[in-house]
């Protein structure tokens, strides 16, 4: 797929595309069947507070504002999540960057979501095994 920026795919580079990506992607996790019962049931996230706080994440990791304050970790660590929903999200999060945006910042979104999640999959390994 060509990283190149159209007239209806633009690259990633407002506040707006960056809201725009926020709500379209968790609009689609809140009803995955895999991902949608994790947000909804288990975290129950309060959707309203929530996608502010994620627009000022991606903003903070995309645009490098430092509007973010907050550790994501640990409140990922108490899910009861495994490999297949780290997988899900990210073809969801790639799913939705092509959908609306192409050009290098789109393609840097998506190559930043890889980087956390395989992050986040390493720490939750070592918290486990640290468990036992």
């Amino acid at each position: 797929m060509s990283a190149h920026s159209t007239p209806d795919r633009p690259d990633i580079g407002t506040e707006d595309h960056i809201r725009t990506l926020v709500y379209s992607f968790y609009e689609r996790v809140g009803q995955d069947t895999l991902l949608g019962p994790i947000f909804n049931e288990v975290a129950r996230i309060d959707w309203p507070t929530h996608l502010p706080l994620m627009v000022d994440f991606w903003c903070s990791v995309l645009f490098g504002v430092a509007r973010y304050k907050g550790r994501p970790f640990p409140k990922h660590a108490v899910l009861p999540i495994s490999k297949e929903h780290f997988n899900r999200w990210l073809s969801l999060f790639s799913e939705t960057v092509d959908a609306h945006f192409a050009g290098p910042k789109a393609e840097e979104a998506k190559s930043k979501a890889l980087s956390i999640a395989t992050m986040f999959k390493h720490r939750m390994s070592l918290e486990l095994i640290s468990l036992l």
